[in-house]
């Protein structure tokens, strides 16, 4: 007899699955201890250090003195160059083109000649009605002859008014005929005359329109060249109506607003003018209402447009309060400043701005002339935090921001 074979319990599997995930979980748990560990190893030391006795951190700061300075009141916008005048040059009489007596670009005079047309066919037209004026006036002459003789003969009684009077009316037709030969011989004339083409205004040429052997009409759309008047320029801008009132009042000295403009980026100043005029009405769909100011423009540049900002000064703030624009920061509290104390620590001040000009800003309430403000390395500061000034001369300046140092 063979031995009896017993058959393998079904628990076997179960405890070798139990153990697998033993073995994971204490894995798991083993990585997540060496975790925690290294956390609180890393911030130990931190925490130590702000333990009791631990030394306080520094920020290095920039600094500038507030002091009094006048401040102007200047409204801005978005501006556009443009021409006082633009001019398309038409031929005002019919030919051909011989001749072109301009560069594109070129700057010309009022009455320069840009263009010659063809003036043989006026010339011949020309001699011809004088040649029929002087025929006319011949005749005119010897009705008038008649007519003097007619008259004399009448008071000796030997002709009749009748005679008398149609001689009169000859010498009348012949009159008109005179006048209308005179009227075709200085059309002739004018049409010789625009012959030459000329620059109605001073400006600058552009690109010519028509060449050299083409045949030119009055009709022609785009005419032979433009001329833009280049100077005097202006500068059409808009503002706020709100703005009107300060725009209205007159200014204290009785002149004409000064108005500058700058390029696109205000960082070049490009001419300074004076405001011209102001529109008749507000634009009611944008509530604006447009201005234009007047530049002297020797130089060609401003270019018709040409898009500008435009500063127009309304007013001055005399003897103000004034830090630099750095030092001005907005957040949760409002508007504020990090004042410098002597203990070398700052303090968090609330203040109230006015307007600004040339990198400072007006302030209106919460600061006096002397209060040192921090101008760089406010992002990192709070208030009653501990600073350091590397150069302590920074501190007492003239309301300009102090280099700093790495901290």
């Amino acid at each position: 007899m063979h031995p009896r074979t017993e058959p393998q319990s079904s628990s076997t599997p179960s405890r070798r699955r139990v153990g697998l995930w033993v073995s994971v979980v204490a894995v798991v748990l083993l990585i997540a201890a060496f975790i925690a560990w290294r956390v609180v190893s890393g911030t130990g030391g931190s925490g130590h250090q702000g333990g009791p006795g631990a030394q306080q951190t520094t920020t290095s700061v920039g600094v500038a003195t507030a002091t009094r300075a006048d401040i102007p009141v200047t409204l801005e916008s978005i501006a556009t160059v443009t021409s006082l005048a633009t001019a398309t040059v038409k031929a005002q009489t019919s030919g051909y083109l011989t001749s072109i007596a301009f560069r594109e670009g070129q700057t010309v005079k009022a009455g320069d000649v840009l263009a010659q047309v063809d003036p043989r066919p006026y010339q011949i037209a020309l001699a011809q009605y004088q040649g029929q004026l002087q025929k006319d006036q011949a005749t005119l002459e010897n009705a008038r002859l008649d007519l003097r003789r007619y008259q004399q003969l009448m008071k000796q009684d030997s002709t009749s008014k009748q005679t008398v009077d149609t001689a009169t009316a000859s010498v009348h037709e012949y009159e008109g005929t005179v006048r209308t030969d005179q009227a075709q011989v200085d059309t002739q004339k004018l049409n010789l005359t625009y012959a030459r083409i000329t620059s109605p205004i001073d400006g600058r040429t552009g690109f010519r329109q028509v060449d050299v052997g083409n045949y030119v009409t009055s009709s022609d759309t785009d005419g032979v060249v433009v001329v833009t008047q280049m100077d005097p320029i202006s500068v059409v801008f808009t503002l706020p109506e709100d703005s009107l009132a300060a725009v209205l009042k007159p200014s204290a000295d009785g002149k004409p607003r000064p108005v500058s403009v700058w390029d696109r980026t205000f960082s070049t100043k490009l001419a300074d003018g004076t405001l011209d005029t102001i529109d008749n009405a507000v634009d009611t769909s944008t509530g604006t209402v447009k201005l234009r100011a007047l530049f002297a423009n020797p130089d060609g540049r401003l270019f018709p447009n040409e898009f500008v900002n435009a500063s127009l000064l309304v007013d001055t703030l005399r003897d103000a309060v004034t830090v630099p624009t750095t030092a001005v920061q907005t957040g949760t509290p409002g508007t504020y400043v990090y004042v410098l104390k002597s203990d070398r620590t700052v303090s968090l001040r609330k203040i109230t701005t006015g307007p600004s000009a040339d990198g400072n800003v007006a302030v209106t309430s919460g600061l006096n002339v002397g209060d040192v403000v921090v101008v760089d390395g406010a992002d990192h500061l709070s208030d009653g935090a501990r600073v350091v000034v590397p150069d302590e001369k920074k501190a007492s300046g003239s309301g300009k921001a102090a280099a700093t140092a790495a901290p």
